[in-house]
């Protein structure tokens, strides 16, 4: 069991003793620890300077840090090589980049890309302008009511032609962990291209990418306790190493001339310009806080959560759950009775209870299962079961205003 109350301390938005204040959005964005906003804040006051340029003191510390943060990622998730990892600003930027740099270079009419109707937007809307654009058809592996993937279409869909599979490693609406495994081992059966959208499943669970043998990676710092701002692309590094530049600039190249350029090494060739450098070594502050807990125990603590909260939420005939996965993370979509879940998220508002309402980025799921919105309450290592009988006690004062 974590010791609760001595990580909450860790956290600032939760010492406050003058407001209520229960954070139940964490699939969103997460809380920040003090040691990732003193890390940030060290940074900007001690020795803002660029990276991979300066020769002087605080600038050498300044790469230093950057780069170290590259071999915490390649221990935490137990990757192959630190050269295969690159900083983007977001899973959003690192899906983006594979779309275009991988995608734009190696896909014709002849190719097909297949992706879920479970997928959020971000793993959705770049593979739709890259079929726009290379008249690659976009195919969907078919969702189940109770969120779950259909294995079954996966088979059927995914064929000699299929050249890319993008897929999400955790729901953002319904928690489902997919059988990634199985799903890339099917994949490399047609010599497809595997992308992992792991932006729900690294804050929570323990991802080996040596194990998965993925072709990419993506995951963001934002929902793993780290700053906004920056994400992490994990790719293989031969093909990495085939792809051209996504963006053009400073630090990217090796020559440039009048008439042409060249290109840095790998990673650096696809982070172009000043990076983001406070975002950077606070993820790095991050990885160290999540492993000094360890991520297996926060795994076991939010499962305990998350069966406490479907057991007591499930007790309600008002209130509708979506999905039931038989494996799954700390999320859990749901409806009250009469009450549109804006209306419910500001009224839980008013007693300090913050929940996510809204299609959550997955507009196809909402018109799977033929509704609008959903509320949703997703849990982290910052809370309690304290906090979902508040919840639970504030949508039964909500029901009581509305019927």
């Amino acid at each position: 069991m974590l010791d609760v109350n001595n990580i909450r301390n860790d956290f600032p938005a939760f010492r406050s003793k003058e407001k209520n204040f229960i954070y139940l959005d964490s699939a969103s964005t997460s809380q920040k620890p003090q040691s990732v906003i003193d890390a940030v804040s060290s940074y900007y006051s001690s020795y803002a300077a660029n990276i991979h340029r300066a020769l002087y003191e605080i600038g050498e510390k300044a790469t230093n840090k950057y780069e170290s943060v590259r071999d915490k990622v390649k221990q935490f998730m137990n990757v192959p090589d630190s050269h295969s990892i690159i900083f983007s600003r977001s899973t959003t930027e690192s899906i983006n980049l594979i779309a275009y740099a991988w995608g734009t270079k190696n896909l014709s009419q002849d190719d097909h890309i297949l992706i879920t109707e479970m997928e959020h937007h971000s793993n959705i809307v770049p593979w739709q302008l890259l079929a726009s654009r290379s008249n690659s058809p976009l195919d969907y592996i078919s969702l189940k009511n109770d969120g779950m993937l259909e294995l079954e279409s996966f088979k059927k869909k995914i064929s000699s032609k299929t050249k890319i599979l993008s897929i999400s490693h955790q729901s953002n609406v319904f928690g489902t962990v997919n059988p990634i495994n199985e799903i890339i081992d099917e994949a490399k059966t047609v010599d497809a291209i595997t992308v992992i959208d792991g932006a729900q499943a690294v804050p929570h669970m323990k991802v080996d990418i040596e194990d998965l043998g993925c072709d990419f990676y993506a995951f963001s710092g934002h929902k793993m306790l780290g700053p906004t701002g920056v994400g992490v692309l994990i790719g293989r590094k031969n093909i990495l190493e085939e792809m051209d530049p996504f963006m053009g600039g400073g630090e990217m190249i090796n020559t440039v001339n009048m008439d042409k350029s060249t290109w840095n090494d790998v990673p650096w060739k696809f982070e172009a310009g000043t990076p983001n450098i406070a975002q950077v070594i606070g993820l790095g502050a991050a990885i160290d806080y999540i492993e000094e807990i360890g991520i297996e125990n926060i795994h076991q603590y939010e499962q305990e959560l998350l069966k406490y909260g479907l057991d007591i939420l499930s007790q309600d005939k008002n209130i509708t759950l979506y999905g039931n996965p038989t494996t799954r993370g700390a999320v859990i979509p749901f409806n009250v009775k009469n009450i549109h879940p804006h209306d419910l998220a500001k009224f839980l508002d008013t007693d300090g209870i913050c929940i996510r309402a809204g299609h959550h980025c997955a507009q196809p799921i909402m018109n799977k299962l033929k509704i609008a919105a959903t509320a949703r309450a997703s849990f982290y290592i910052y809370n309690t079961r304290s906090d979902i009988e508040k919840l639970v006690e504030g949508i039964k004062k909500t029901a009581d205003i509305f019927n």
